[in-house]
């Protein structure tokens, strides 16, 4: 039976927007309706022209709290991302009262929260009249199988955990986006999941070319790459990221090249590369994994989200990380990588029917309260009333 969806999508990085685009045509492909895609973004970042080509429905953006960056927009300042969401406190009201009237305009069955806080926040306000699921690898955080890297420092620990708790504030259901499967794969409401990747990472012709691809969520490491690169001329490189310097393509030097973001661009690149260097997201170690291209994970300074990551992801086989853009030792690592496309791939495979069954689920218990009966009131023998001896 054909449903009608809402999504929210915290729109830093490309992660969250590449999971809505993936289930976007998944339930699309399935004759279901996504009505509208509603997308939490700042001034720091422009929203990526690929996801209104992708999303054939209207897409609204709207205020969002989100990380403040150090000048070189390098590293992350939790204290001034506090004070910023503080003072932006009423903008980002207006941004809740958005949401809760286009959920009141479109009557979605379903709200599809991709990590948007302000849908959180908003339920200790007034809860949304509608069933929510929320999908996101942070919320593997919330599952006793989890285990943080050694050395997680405990006050880093409770934060994400705080704060993923908020963002999943008022959901039904929450599905927990892992690297690889796990031994308990539900507890209570979460349900580890195979990551949601787009149907052509699946498709890519794959053969090793001879460039490496790096992927910048913080435009000020192109430094560090152009730095690298002067000392190594003969190694080709192609670099996406969302600096407004670049458009398109920039042919900085011979053998580097800098690329806008473009999701399909991206993915070609990937297949024909000899290894990805990456700031340490979920979405692009996934789509190497599943390629089986070796990974450099360097985690942006400050982002306890991505330092995690990138051990996790070195556990599950991924390739290997450092503090800083050596390329160095990842032409080292490249004879010894094994690749993880086989058994990522299996992995991955089963998404699909597991989001649909989950969202099925979600739904389904929606109705059954609906329609549960009215038990009467038993009558009391005689004249009796309540209260009344």
């Amino acid at each position: 039976m054909k449903k009608k969806f809402v999504f929210t999508v915290q729109g830093e990085g490309r992660g969250h927007l590449t999971q809505a685009i993936a289930t976007y045509e998944l339930l699309t492909t399935h004759g279901h309706d996504v009505a509208a895609v509603l997308v939490g973004s700042s001034s720091r970042r422009e929203l990526p022209a690929y996801v209104r080509e992708r999303i054939k429905c209207p897409v609204i953006t709207f205020p969002s709290p989100n990380f403040v960056t150090d000048k070189e927009n390098k590293s992350i300042q939790l204290g001034k991302s506090i004070w910023k969401t503080l003072a932006q406190w009423s903008s980002y009201r207006r941004s809740m009262r958005l949401i809760a009237d286009t959920i009141t305009k479109l009557q979605p069955d379903l709200l599809l929260n991709f990590y948007e806080p302000l849908v959180g926040i908003r339920y200790f306000v007034k809860r949304l009249p509608v069933k929510i699921v929320s999908i996101a690898h942070q919320y593997l955080y919330l599952h006793p199988g989890f285990e943080f890297p050694e050395g997680s420092p405990a006050k880093e620990k409770w934060a994400i955990r705080q704060y993923t708790r908020l963002t999943a504030a008022g959901a039904d259901a929450l599905l927990a986006l892992s690297f690889y499967p796990m031994a308990r794969p539900v507890y209570k409401n979460i349900q580890v999941c195979p990551p949601l990747l787009r149907q052509e990472a699946t498709k890519q012709e794959l053969f090793e070319g001879d460039h490496l691809l790096v992927y910048l969520v913080n435009s000020g490491y192109m430094q560090e790459v152009i730095n690298w690169h002067k000392k190594n001329p003969h190694i080709l490189i192609h670099c996406f990221t969302d600096s407004a310097t670049v458009k398109v393509r920039w042919h900085y030097q011979e053998n580097l090249f800098f690329h806008s973001l473009d999701d399909q661009k991206f993915l070609r690149f990937m297949a024909t590369a000899k290894g990805l260097v990456t700031t340490a997201g979920f979405e692009s170690v996934c789509e190497a994994m599943l390629m089986g291209k070796p990974v450099l994970m360097v985690p942006v300074k400050g982002h306890f989200e991505q330092w995690c990551n990138a051990r996790d992801a070195h556990k599950a086989g991924a390739g290997i990380y450092a503090d800083a853009f050596n390329f160095d030792a990842l032409i080292d690592y490249l004879p010894h990588h094994i690749s993880t496309a086989g058994r990522f791939g299996v992995w991955q495979a089963g998404t699909e029917q597991l989001l649909l069954d989950s969202f099925d689920q979600v739904l389904k218990k929606s109705l059954q309260k609906k329609k549960a009966p009215v038990l009467p009131v038993p009558s009391l023998p005689g004249n009796q009333q309540l209260g009344h001896s």
